[in-house]
């Protein structure tokens, strides 16, 4: 691991809080993923785990009512909101993106971070109702994650997220040439796709982080860059850039908590450097779920099984705060003791 990466991991660490008994649910992180449609229903779910397994104390996932019915079959764990609908299921002469837009917006003063487009689909009105729900989630000045069919959106309607500095894209190289294609940078503006095409493109897009997927992920806001070069797993299956998504959630949600101060934070990181963390972080994190789950796997690797290993990566490059790490030592020992002394009375009788 080299010095960069290694100051990078701590610097994230400062942003993660502990786990204090003073905090309770839902200040650790509530975050939410709008996606999820009648042909799409893993990714929203890899999305929303990775955000819970990574310490979210709240997922949700905001889909459609087909999609919900089965990704609540895939856990008890995640809040499953039946609101989005796709063109088949309104009447033809009846689009109301803003009604349906409605109560998901009334949900986002309540919310952390949004992660929107896995699942997502291109339906017409999949994606009139999330750019309504982007320009809300933008005066309210909520963290964004947008992945996959959300990409779709901003390729044709990049004026949505230009400029707006609490967002974050996570494209692939398909998805960053288009793109690119979409903001006028033609491949002569485009030296290469590693770190000068990602600033490119994240200036070009004013300022939003840009997470350019890849053999190493490029994270760029198109002034500063830094590289994801932790090694993962060989196997490409598809899925594995949810956990990715899920993961930069949850970051974004301690990102909120810690400029709010509500432990003795270290530090005084400002917001620009924060977000960029966030990002990278989940790129880290995500690389570290592939190599374990490659290591176990092999070539019949699925995305199920990033989700079992995001807890063990959180370990394995942060870890817990030693504040976290005393708290659960003294509850060790207080049960220990009551077992002893409960055990010792019963041995009298």
């Amino acid at each position: 691991m080299s010095a960069t990466t290694k100051e990078l991991l701590k610097k994230v660490r400062m942003i993660v809080p502990p786990m204090l008994e003073k905090f309770h649910k839902g200040q650790l992180g509530r975050v939410a993923v709008i996606g999820g449609s009648e042909n799409y229903t893993g990714a929203p779910y890899f999305s929303a785990m990775a955000s819970a397994r990574l310490g979210a104390d709240l997922s949700h996932v905001i889909c459609t009512p087909p999609a919900a019915n089965v990704i609540k079959t895939y856990s008890p764990n995640l809040m499953v909101h039946p609101i989005m609908r796709e063109i088949n299921e309104v009447p033809a002469s009846h689009e109301p993106a803003s009604e349906i837009a409605s109560p998901i917006i009334n949900m986002l003063g309540n919310l952390h971070a949004v992660v929107i487009g896995p699942g997502l689909g291109r339906d017409k009105l999949m994606q009139a109702t999330v750019a309504t729900v982007i320009k809300a989630a933008k005066e309210k000045n909520l963290p964004l994650v947008l992945d996959a069919d959300a990409l779709w959106l901003i390729q044709s309607q990049p004026d949505l997220v230009h400029g707006y500095k609490e967002c974050v894209l996570t494209p692939n190289v398909v998805e960053f040439g288009r793109l690119a294609k979409a903001v006028g940078l033609g491949e002569d503006d485009l030296p290469d796709t590693g770190e000068a095409g990602c600033k490119k493109l994240a200036k070009a897009l004013g300022g939003v982080v840009v997470v350019r997927k890849g053999g190493v992920d490029w994270i760029s806001d198109g002034e500063k860059a830094i590289v994801s070069d932790g090694e993962g797993g060989r196997k490409r299956s598809g899925g594995q850039g949810d956990t990715l998504t899920g993961s930069i959630g949850t970051l974004l949600a301690y990102r909120d908590v810690y400029h709010k101060k509500l432990w003795d934070t270290e530090g005084d990181l400002d917001r620009s450097e924060t977000l960029m963390l966030a990002a990278w972080g989940g790129s880290a994190i995500t690389r570290e779920c592939s190599r374990l789950a490659y290591k176990k796997h092999g070539r019949s690797l699925q995305a199920s099984d990033l989700t079992d290993e995001v807890s063990v990566a959180f370990d394995t490059l942060i870890g817990e705060k030693e504040e976290s790490k005393r708290k659960a030592l003294f509850w060790f020992m207080s049960s220990y003791s009551k077992l002893l002394f409960e055990s010792r009375g019963m041995l009298q009788e």
